[in-house]
This record gives C-alpha cells, structure tokens and sequence, in this order.
C-alpha cells in the first residue's frame, strides 16, 4: 500500500524536474552557421562543446542555471551554446581549440572565460566584460560600495594622460580577470595618500597599493601581477593561472610560498605553518608583496607533479611559476622571523634553487608525465591498463620473434644448402645413349675434343 502511495509522488516529482529542466533550457539557445551574421547586434555568451567531451556534459546543467539566471535578472547578453564539432569552420573562426571553450561576443571582439566553471564565476565574467571597460565612480558612495562588492579592483585617478592611454589599453586586455575603474581625487578615500597625479591604484586586503613605472615597470603587467589577493587557497588552476600570462609578466613574475598542510589534520604542526604563512603575508605585505605571493595548499599531489618528487608534508615550498624552478626549506620554521629570513635567502641569492626548464629537466619531464599516466591508468582501471600496453607489446613480440625465427631457418638452409654441394655425387651415372645411325654419304661427324687427361682418370676412378 505504502509503495503504492509513494508511486504517484515520484511521478508528481519526475514530472517537475522535468519540466524545470527543460524552462532552464528555454533560456539557452542552440546555435548553427546562420549565428555567424546574426550575432553582431547583440551580446553573446557562448559554450562551444563537443557531443562526447566528458567536461562538456558536466558544465551543461550549470550551462543551463546561467541561462535562467541571466535571463532572470534582465540582462542584455544572451546565452547560447553551439556544438563545435558540426559548425567547426566557425568554431575555428573565434579560435576554438579545445572543449568547452567559453567565450563573450562583443560586436568584433571575442573574450575567453579561463575562471572556475561555477554559475556564479561565469556569471561574474558576463556582467564585467559585458559592460564599460572602464566604469566611472562618481561619488565616495559609490567608491565604498566597489570596496565592499570586490576583492581587488584598479582606478585611474586624474585627467587625459599618457598613462591614461596606457590604462586603457591594459584594461581592453585584462577585463577577463577584474574591474577597471576612473574617479577624481575628490571621490578617494581620505586615507589615500597620492604624491603625484595622475596616478594608478589596486585596492585589495584592506588596504591599496600605487603603480610606480620605476619600479613596477610595464602597466600592464603590474596590473596581471597585482590582480591577485595577496594571500590565497591555492589549487592546480589558480597556479596555472599565476604563470599563464605574458612574457613581460614572466620576466617580472613573483614568487609563490605556499605551505603544503592537510586541512583534515588538526596538530599543531600542520595550523602553525598556515598561521605563519599567514602572518607574513599580513604584517610584511609592505615589504614582499612587489615579489611574493603567499597562500597554502591542501594535500601533496599537485605539488607533487610539479616537483617530480614526493614531497612531505606538512612543509613550505616556492615556486617560480615562470622557469619551473623551485625552493625547498633548509631549516626548521619555528615563526615568521625564521620565514622572513629563509625569504631574504631567496631574494640575495644564497638558497639554491631547484628544477628549471633547461633541457634536461624537460626530458625527466616527459619521462616523469608518461611513467605517471601508465600508473594512473593502470590504478583506476587494470584491464583497460593491460589492454592498452600488453596488446601492443604482444604483437610487437610476435613479430620480433617471427623476423628472428625466419633469419635463423634461412641460415640454416642456405648452410645446409652448401654442405650438399660439396658432398660427392654417389648416384650412378646414366646409360650413355647409342649414338644414331649415319645416313650414307653424310659427312663424318667431327672428332669429339680431348679432355684433359687428369678429368679421364677420374672418370675412371
């Protein structure tokens, strides 16, 4: 009776997940080759997929809540997705290389989305791109609002100037990853202190930074070095995305310390390497923040394809995320005076750093990456392991032992070969034939020639 009762409850609800599901897609429009001319006019948010990519069908349902979300709060960008596989002549036309690809279509301007694939990142990224590349902030109202709305924001501060070209510029490239602001001096914070104008700020952790040309060098890649939080959660991407930039941001990259914990253990060893990290990232900001970057990780294993190594844990590792090489701890880290000057060590010159991308390295890096995709394959599925690399090896063997076998049988019939023909001729010799009558008056046959005398004797023999 019970079963019988819950039998049109399921229904009711497999009904309504249905119906929700299929409203979410209402608001994605599926795209083909006439979007290519009609798409101009308005603001596109676009997921290029493949039918079979595993990633794709993880983001479709989050894929659909943007939609509905979008469309929800009236917003003036459209969201479509276009399978990359059957239209792949306009899918290379905006630089598709790989699935999902996301991208913001902006009249002849085309931006990739490179953050976490969470409905609230991508909507994020739609609503920054999609607006003013460079949003005025005309009161101190509205300045203090940005402050408590964003984590790290950049303002221009000043009149028409060169270094207003320049910001310009470096915004048209850097709007993926943040906001781009302009205010009078009269908007700034009290607690601003500028020594000339016009001038450049980062606001983050509470507390605002100024972009010196002499010291900082290029604008555009003081604003991709300082679009970071000084202290950060550290994962695979945010560490790829910490080296994923210019060449300019690579000549003057910092330094990543990270200690290595595991979140899950509470001793005192593991909270006191975090709280020290911590502290030098807070009370010493002033001091590292042009050349360091500080944060922590759970667990080894991303640490530990980068190092080629197994590193314990808990510990402190940093990273150049620009050449590969690394710096580990020679000494024990009691508190963040020890810290500071285990970092001093690295900036003069005298810890010895690690790694690299010379040659050698990349070579253990190929060697390393194909010995850890063999194991991996083999841990999550052992037939499929032995499939893939004992079939091959097998017919390779095969073969290997068919060609030596075949040379081995030739030789020893080319030898046998030999052998017969040096060997006497036992057999009798056949019958010699009489010879045919001569017709009379034909003309005698010639004298058969002389053998030699030494052949006759042998012939008698």
């Amino acid at each position: 009776m019970a079963a019988r009762r819950r039998g049109p409850a399921l229904r009711f609800w497999a009904a309504v997940f249905l119906l929700d599901l299929a409203f979410c897609k209402g608001h994605v429009e599926d795209l083909d080759d006439s979007f290519k001319e009609n798409r101009k006019d308005d603001i596109w948010l676009v997921d290029f997929y493949a039918p079979w990519c595993g990633h794709c069908k993880k983001l479709e349902p989050i894929w659909n809540e943007v939609g509905l979300e979008m469309k929800s709060l009236g917003s003036p960008v459209k969201v479509g997705k276009m399978d990359a596989t059957s239209y792949s002549s306009i899918a290379s036309e905006f630089g598709v290389r790989g699935y999902p690809t996301i991208k913001l279509l902006k009249g002849d301007l085309a931006y990739n989305y490179r953050g976490p694939r969470t409905k609230d990142d991508i909507i994020e990224f739609a609503h920054r791109v999609s607006g003013a590349l460079i949003r005025p902030l005309p009161s101190q109202q509205m300045f203090e609002h940005m402050q408590k709305r964003h984590r790290v924001f950049f303002v221009y501060i000043g009149g028409e100037s060169p270094l207003k070209e320049k910001y310009i510029d470096a915004a048209s490239e850097l709007i993926v990853y943040t906001y781009f602001f302009s205010a009078s001096e009269e908007v700034v914070p009290a607690y601003v202190t500028l020594k000339e104008m016009p001038a450049v700020l980062v606001f983050k952790d509470e507390t605002y930074f100024v972009y010196d040309e002499y010291e900082d060098g290029d604008l555009s890649s003081w604003i991709n070095r300082e679009r970071f939080q000084n202290y950060l959660t550290m994962d695979g991407f945010l560490l790829y995305e910490l080296g994923d930039t210019d060449m300019s941001f690579f000549i003057s990259g910092k330094l990543v310390a990270i200690a290595v914990i595991d979140e899950k253990n509470t001793s005192v060893e593991h909270t006191r390497l975090k709280s020290i990290i911590q502290e030098v990232a807070r009370d010493y900001r002033d001091q590292f923040h042009r050349d360091f970057q500080f944060g922590h990780m759970d667990g080894n294993d991303y640490i530990n394809t980068l190092l080629m190594d197994e590193l314990k844990v808990p510990t402190v590792v940093v990273l150049n995320t620009s050449n590969q090489q690394y710096f580990l701890l020679d000494r024990q880290i009691k508190n963040a005076e020890d810290m500071v000057q285990f970092i001093n060590n690295i900036l003069d010159g005298t810890v010895d750093a690690q790694g690299g991308d010379s040659i050698l390295q990349r070579l253990k890096r190929i060697v390393f990456d194909a010995k850890s995709t063999v194991v991996s394959i083999f841990r999550s599925s052992p037939l499929m392991g032995c499939f893939l690399f004992g079939l091959p090896l097998g017919v390779i063997s095969i073969m290997c032992y068919g060609i030596c076998t075949a040379d081995a049988d030739g030789g020893y019939i080319e030898e046998r070969y030999e052998v017969s023909k040096n060997e006497p001729d036992d057999s009798p010799e056949p019958a010699e034939r009489p010879e045919p009558p001569q017709p009379r008056g034909a003309a005698s046959p010639l004298p058969a020639p002389q053998e030699p005398k030494d052949v006759l004797e042998k012939k008698k023999d």
